[in-house]
C-alpha cells in the first residue's frame, strides 16, 4: 500500500467512521451542538437526516462517546426490527435481564420499572437509533409510545433518530403526525464547501502522519469538491485512489489527472464533460504513441 510511499501511519481515508479523524466542521459542529442542548430539554425526540455518507454514524458515535455521563444510553445502530424486536433490543441496552424470554406484557412493565429506577438515581436515559429511516412502520409507532413514559415533570425517555432524507418523506406522511409533532428539535446535514474539502482532507492527512508538502492543494480541492459532491465518504473513495494512483506511478504529487481517473472509477463521482474529454484524448494518445512505437518496431525488422 501507499503508506511508507507517502510517510503515513496509518490510512487517512477509511470508510469505517473513526472519531479520531472527526474534525469539527460547521454542520457537524452546529448538529452536535443542536443534540448537546435538546438533550439538556429532556423532553421528546431529536433527529438529524442527512444524505448517504454525509457524516451521520461519525456524529453519532461522537455523541455516544462524549454524552455528559448522568445520561445512559441505548444505542441500536440497525433498527429494522419489529415492535417486539426493537422492545427487547431496548431493555438489553438497558439492562433488563432475561429480556428475550420474557412476555411483552412483562417485558413493558420492566422496562417501565427500569427506566424509573434510573429516573430515581439521577440519570437520564436517551434511546439513539443511526439509520433510523430503516423502521419498518409499526416499529415507529411503538417507538412514540415508548415516549409516552413519563414523570409530572420529566420524559423518562428521549429518542435520537440519526437518518436518510427517506425519513422525513415518511414522517410527511398523515400516518405518522403525531410522532411528527414529538420532534422538538431537528438538524439537517449539509455537503461539505470547498473550504471545508480541503481542512477536512488536510486534517486527515495530518492525523494520518503525513508530514510533506500539501498533496491536495487548493485548486485540486475544488475539483474535488466537485466530483465528490462534498459527500464526505466520497470524498474519501476518491482521495484514497488518487494516492494509490500516485503510489503506483512512483509519484509524490497529486494531480487533477489522478483525480479524473479516480472519479471515472467510483459511482455517484461527477465526472464534467472536459474531464471525461480529457480521460478519453489521454487514453487516445497512449493509444496513438503504442501504435507508433509498434510500426517504427516493425519497420527496423
Amino acid at each position: 500500500m501507499y503508506l511508507y510511499h507517502f510517510g503515513l501511519t496509518q490510512l487517512p481515508f477509511t470508510l469505517t467512521p473513526n472519531t479520531s479523524f472527526y474534525l469539527g466542521l460547521k454542520p457537524h459542529t452546529e448538529a452536535f451542538a443542536v443534540l448537546l442542548t435538546a438533550l439538556k430539554t429532556g423532553e421528546g425526540f431529536i433527529k438529524v437526516v442527512g444524505e448517504v455518507g454525509t457524516g451521520k454514524t461519525l456524529l453519532c458515535r461522537k455523541l455516544l462517546n462524549e454524552i455528559p455521563e448522568h445520561f445512559v444510553t441505548a444505542y441500536i445502530p440497525n433498527p429494522y426490527l419489529n415492535p417486539d424486536e426493537l422492545r427487547r433490543a431496548v431493555a438489553s441496552e438497558l439492562g433488563v435481564k432475561q429480556a428475550q424470554r420474557m412476555s411483552s406484557q412483562l417485558l413493558n412493565q420492566r422496562i417501565q420499572e427500569r427506566l424509573l429506577a434510573l429516573h430515581q438515581k439521577g440519570h437520564s436515559v436517551v434511546l439513539i437509533l443511526d439509520e433510523a429511516q430503516a423502521l419498518p412502520e409499526e416499529s415507529l409507532e411503538a417507538l412514540r409510545l415508548f415516549t409516552n413514559l413519563e414523570t409530572e415533570s420529566r420524559k423518562l425517555l428521549q429518542v435520537v433518530l440519526f437518518a436518510q432524507p427517506e425519513l422525513d418523506q415518511r414522517l410527511a406522511t398523515q400516518q405518522f403526525r403525531q410522532l411528527r409533532q414529538r420532534i422538538t428539535f431537528s438538524y439537517q446535514l449539509r455537503p461539505m464547501t470547498s473550504l471545508e474539502v480541503e481542512q477536512y482532507v488536510q486534517h486527515r492527512m495530518q492525523i494520518a502522519g503525513y508530514k510533506g508538502e500539501q498533496l491536495f492543494t487548493r485548486s485540486l480541492c475544488k475539483k474535488l469538491t466537485k466530483a465528490s459532491k462534498g459527500i464526505p465518504r466520497l470524498v474519501n473513495v476518491l482521495c484514497h485512489k488518487m494516492l494509490m494512483l500516485a503510489y503506483g506511478e512512483g509519484r509524490h504529487q497529486l494531480s487533477a489527472k489522478h483525480l479524473v481517473l479516480a472519479a471515472k472509477d467510483t459511482e455517484d463521482a461527477h465526472v464534467s464533460g472536459w474531464q471525461k474529454l480529457g480521460v478519453y484524448l489521454s487514453a487516445a494518445l497512449i493509444l496513438l504513441t503504442t501504435t507508433l512505437i509498434s510500426w517504427q518496431f516493425l519497420g527496423e525488422v
